[in-house]
């Protein structure tokens, strides 16, 4: 009994002694926390992973960010109050890259993942032509920032990188724009050996007319034959994306049925706020990713179910209204197209009505309506207008 109690204790010194108590004031986390909630709240669109871990006297800055200038804060302000630190954090765009910190989607459509593995979950999606930041690299997989500047992670298949200047030449030639909801790329005019498929919004670079075609390259450099009445050139488009309710009405209709499909932001299947972000884009805005995000932008119109307030085009946000223990939660969004009705991604996309004797009224959604924001025309800095830009947002 006496040797089983000698054995007892020391395990327990062994076990205290090798994992010591974590210090409760680490005055450099604090820091962190106060610059991160600064600069980087939403860590879908801004990446500030650090830690302080101390280590005798001093802190050792640890993990990454995109984010220089917030490191330089950070740093700053530990040496202003005198706080002893190691800087130990990566800065992205990482060095192994070199000067391949820019890439082009060079498929249809490009699923971004959470993780990089084809197993997790999809975060979004990008489509061909779309220009992307290239951050980091993992065995094939590549972290990337969209225009939108959603983070997250792509295999090498979706993407084709470039160099400075190799982007510079890409963004600044001639573009084809791809207009139809789905179809695809041709090897010749016969049309016998399809070169891949396309979706609404797709970009690639001009190379010439010849007949009823545009002849096209792909990020990769392969050529293609594009149906010249399914497709523009992008900068002769883009003037005319001056987006107004009746365009945007239009557009949506022609993305009825498309499926729904969680991450989606494409024509071969969409979740909501994918829905709305793809209508706005064939409309010549980027807009946030997410209806979490979406809320935040615009004029606020109506949190009371005044629907007589709303003008077409008019986002509606719907989810769980905030309580004294619990915060609001946006979880779904749709765009008012008049006469009482929404047009949505849920099950696929399709039209409701907020009146009671329609019959396509959704007592669902409308039990769960928080609010109305107006996008058309505001000015927000999260709203890029792609005929203002050289051609996406830098």
């Amino acid at each position: 009994m006496y040797y089983k109690s000698v054995s007892l204790l020391l395990t327990v010194i062994f076990l205290f002694g090798c994992n010591p108590e974590p210090e409760k004031n680490n005055v450099a986390q604090e820091h962190i926390e106060a610059i991160k909630n600064e600069v980087a709240p939403d860590k879908r669109v801004a990446l500030f992973a650090v830690e302080a871990i101390k280590n005798n006297d001093k802190y050792i800055l640890k993990g990454e960010s995109n984010l220089p200038e917030a490191v330089k804060t950070l740093t700053n302000t530990l040496t202003d109050k005198n706080i002893s630190f190691v800087d130990s954090i990566r800065l992205l765009p990482s060095k192994e890259l070199g000067d391949s910190t820019r890439a082009v989607i060079n498929i249809s459509v490009a699923n971004l993942r959470s993780n990089p593995k084809h197993s997790a979950e999809l975060a979004t999606q990008a489509t061909l032509g779309t220009p992307v930041k290239v951050l980091k690299k993992q065995g094939d997989w590549y972290y990337i920032q969209t225009p939108d500047n959603y983070l997250s992670w792509v295999d090498r298949g979706g993407i084709r990188l470039m160099n400075t200047e190799r982007f510079a030449q890409w963004k600044a030639t001639d573009k084809v724009v791809y207009t139809k909801t789905y179809g695809h790329a041709y090897n010749a005019v016969d049309e016998k050996e399809i070169i891949s498929d396309l979706v609404a919004g797709n970009i690639l670079e001009f190379v010439k007319l010849m007949d009823d075609y545009f002849v096209a390259s792909y990020p990769d450099g392969r050529i293609a034959l594009i149906r010249s009445d399914e497709a523009e050139s992008y900068f002769g488009w883009i003037k005319d994306r001056v987006p107004d309710a009746d365009k945007l009405v239009a557009t949506s209709k022609t993305l009825m049925g498309v499926p729904y499909l969680w991450g989606g932001t494409s024509t071969k299947g969409m979740d909501c706020s994918g829905f709305t972000k793809t209508v706005y884009f064939l409309n010549g805005m980027v807009i946030p990713r997410d209806a979490s995000q979406q809320v935040h932008t615009g004029k606020p119109v109506d949190s009371v179910q005044d629907f007589s307030a709303l003008q077409r085009g008019d986002l509606l946000f719907f989810g769980r209204r905030a309580t004294d223990t619990t915060a609001e939660k946006v979880v779904h969004v749709g765009m008012w197209i008049g006469n009482n009705e929404f047009i949505h991604a849920s099950d696929m996309v399709r039209v409701s009505s907020m009146d009671p004797e329609a019959d396509n009224f959704d007592a669902h959604n409308r039990n769960r309506y928080l609010r109305t924001k107006r996008l058309l025309r505001e000015e927000d800095d999260a709203l890029v207008r792609l005929a203002q830009t050289p051609l996406f947002k830098d």
